[in-house]
């Protein structure tokens, strides 16, 4: 099995959650391929079981450098993908105190909304998101982060491991049909 992951660091935190994913799916017996998105063309990104997209947030959005190489990438309809994030850590209202709801932080999150549907458009299929916060323009990461990582990695293999059985068994008869 063989992942490759495309990620926009900016500062690095991307970085470090791409790493994370690489050594806890490398336990798993899964190697992963780690690029940064200017290394590599959206038309020449290797040939794999799953593909991972990585972006910073920025002003609600994917990076314009995500988006662009998102909008160019050719890969064949069907093909699975997951989504990582890096988005400021919420904080609380300056004049209440209150921290804001999901649903708020919904309304101006779009990041992954926006990713998702730039691949959905073509064909692709999700298997797992997430976000990790970061608690400074610049990081670090959110306290948890590799535990966040790893239950990521172990639905990505739940979903990897189920391919490879889907692969063998006759398509009348997996249960998903």
């Amino acid at each position: 099995m063989k992942i490759e992951y495309m990620h926009a660091s900016k500062f690095g935190n991307g970085a470090m959650v791409a790493e994370e994913l690489k050594q806890q799916m490398s336990l798993k017996g899964v190697a992963v391929d780690v690029h940064h998105i200017r290394e590599i063309k959206p038309k020449d990104v290797p040939s794999a079981d799953l593909y991972v997209f990585s972006s910073p947030c920025r002003m609600g959005r994917p990076i314009r450098e995500m988006r662009r190489f998102l909008k160019d990438v050719t890969l064949p309809a069907g093909t699975k993908y997951a989504l990582l994030t890096t988005e400021m850590a919420p904080r609380p209202d300056k004049k209440t105190g209150r921290m804001p709801t999901e649903e708020e932080i919904c309304r101006f999150q779009h990041v992954r909304p926006i990713m998702n549907e730039a691949l959905q458009r073509k064909g692709l299929v999700e298997v797992a998101e997430d976000k990790f916060y970061v608690t400074d323009l610049k990081g670090p990461l959110e306290e948890g982060w590799r535990r966040k990582v790893a239950a990521l990695a172990a639905l990505i293999n739940q979903d990897l491991a189920g391919m490879e059985w889907a692969y063998v068994t006759p398509r009348s008869t997996h249960p998903a049909s």
